[in-house]
């Protein structure tokens, strides 16, 4: 059997169809021992290995294998018996991973959105729970700035004078600030700002619009609206909140521990994610 490059496991009632290696990554354990025909317990029942143990779970285990991290589903909850299935089938180090159950489990992240709209301004306030996210909508919100002569809030097209991207604010990691619209220069100059917002390529001068686009892609990207309030009656200023289950980054065997070694799995958070 140990020559044998593929594996039917019937685990369940649910089959699997794996390479004979992928089995054996943990020599020591009753997977690998099954494979070597040392584990007499696993029947082989018309060329497939008979186990008596929970199908679905195992589809976890078999990912583990396969890819030596443990990555599981935002509304996983069965840790402590995937836990116990790893000890079943003597995968330790996998054992050692999921009772970090604090690392793995999904995590409540919270955005809240500020607008504020004064004469022919609005002004944009973002805070989030996450840095990361943060970073990563600095990055698709893009400010311009230029002078025109005689347009005012609703000119629907930018001025033919070249604009200059501004900076975004960051009072800190976790926020950002900035505006759109225009306020008067001299004579008949307003000096304009206009907001765009990828993958929408326009450039945006009224806030109404800004504010729109912002929240649609807010919601695109996995947030869900839990209230709107109005914190300022005086000036205006009106608050967004979303909520999104971010899910966890993947523990991964790291350091000395490496497949037919024994001893205890030293982990860490992997930096590759399979989806937020």
């Amino acid at each position: 059997m140990g020559s044998r490059e593929v594996v039917v496991l019937s685990v369940g009632g649910v089959r699997f169809v794996t390479r004979a290696s992928t089995l054996q990554q943990f020599p020591e354990s009753r997977l690998a021992r099954m494979v070597n025909d040392d584990d007499r317990e696993f029947k082989l029942v018309n060329g497939e290995f008979f186990v008596d143990r929970d199908g679905a779970l195992f589809s976890y285990i078999m990912d583990f294998l396969r890819t030596l991290q443990v990555s599981l589903p935002p509304d996983f909850s069965d840790y402590q018996r995937l836990q116990r299935e790893a000890e079943f089938y003597g995968l330790f180090p996998l054992a050692n991973l999921l009772s970090q159950e604090h690392l793995l489990k999904p995590r409540l992240e919270i955005l809240e959105v500020r607008f504020s709209l004064q004469e022919m301004q609005a002004f944009f306030r973002i805070f989030g729970s996450c840095s990361s996210t943060i970073e990563a909508l600095a990055e698709q919100i893009s400010v311009f700035t230029g002078q025109q002569s005689g347009q005012g809030w609703n000119s629907p097209f930018p001025s033919q004078k070249p604009l200059v991207p501004l900076p975004l604010e960051r009072p800190s990691h976790h926020d950002m600030v900035f505006l759109c619209g225009t306020e008067y220069s001299a004579g008949d100059q307003f000096v304009a700002r206009y907001v765009s917002i990828k993958p929408d390529k326009r450039k945006l001068i009224n806030g109404t619009n800004v504010l729109g686009l912002l929240l649609d892609t807010l919601l695109k990207d996995g947030f869900r609206l839990i209230s709107t309030r109005t914190v300022t009656s005086e000036e205006k200023v009106e608050c967004y909140t979303f909520e999104r289950m971010k899910r966890a980054a993947g523990l991964a065997i790291v350091g000395s521990q490496t497949p037919g070694s024994s001893g205890v799995a030293q982990a860490r958070r992997s930096q590759v994610q399979k989806g937020k």
